[in-house]
């Protein structure tokens, strides 16, 4: 994937990571797919359905009662890396 700076340079990168805050509002991926009617993500256990290659965490329920939570997201965030690898080949 390739990445272009504010000043135009350009580099490839493996991943993009976004820390969105607590709130689960997703403006920056509006018309792509990734979210349904009422901007909530289409996911399931964290991969979105139906974009490649993205991944969620912190999400309330998002696999498990604590996914939410500093306790649980730890975990989350392992499953959803491994996934993305995986489907990355």
């Amino acid at each position: 994937m390739a990445s272009c700076g504010p000043d135009g340079t350009k580099e490839t990168v493996d991943a993009v990571v976004l820390a969105t805050d607590y709130r689960p509002v997703f403006p920056y991926l509006s018309g792509s797919g990734a979210l349904d009617a009422d901007g909530r993500p289409l996911h399931r256990g964290g991969i979105a359905t139906a974009m490649p290659g993205l991944g969620f965490v912190g999400m309330e329920f998002q696999r498990i009662f604590s996914s939410k939570t500093l306790r649980g997201v730890g975990r989350d965030a392992d499953h959803v890396v491994s996934r993305l690898r995986r489907q990355a080949g």
